[in-house]
């Protein structure tokens, strides 16, 4: 990987903020923009990290805290959405139900407050992370 920021996509409110998000009125979604190098990962890898990393099947993993943390995958170019696409049709098939996350185009990544930035780092916390192999 070469760089990481969270932020917010796919509402309707230019410019928001972690407050005005949280109030559920932006349609936001919390959000990764991850930067790769497919030379060293590729994307399907990343995608499969992504599938094991939350449960695929439930739209909104944390409803009583907002719908901001709904899972969902913003793809930057159609190539992805494609292949983002096609993976979750495989992933439905080997579990034999529906994958709820959503998979959109992106529109506008909108950069959190520096203070999101590197959160749980630095924090010395954990939320999300990647199964043992």
């Amino acid at each position: 990987m070469v760089d990481t920021a969270v932020g917010y996509c796919g509402g309707n409110y230019d410019k928001p903020t972690y407050p005005i998000v949280c109030s559920g009125i932006t349609g936001h979604a919390e959000a990764l923009e991850l930067s790769f190098d497919p030379n060293i990962i590729s994307y399907e890898k990343l995608l499969d990290f992504f599938w094991q990393m939350h449960n695929p099947t439930e739209r909104s993993w944390r409803l009583p805290v907002g719908s901001q943390y709904r899972a969902e995958i913003f793809c930057a170019n159609e190539d992805h959405l494609e292949r983002a696409r096609a993976s979750r049709a495989k992933l439905e098939k080997s579990l034999g139900q529906k994958v709820t996350t959503e998979i959109t185009p992106l529109t506008t990544f909108w950069r959190a407050e520096d203070y999101h930035q590197k959160y749980y780092e630095k924090r010395q916390a954990r939320a999300c992370r990647l199964p043992d192999r």
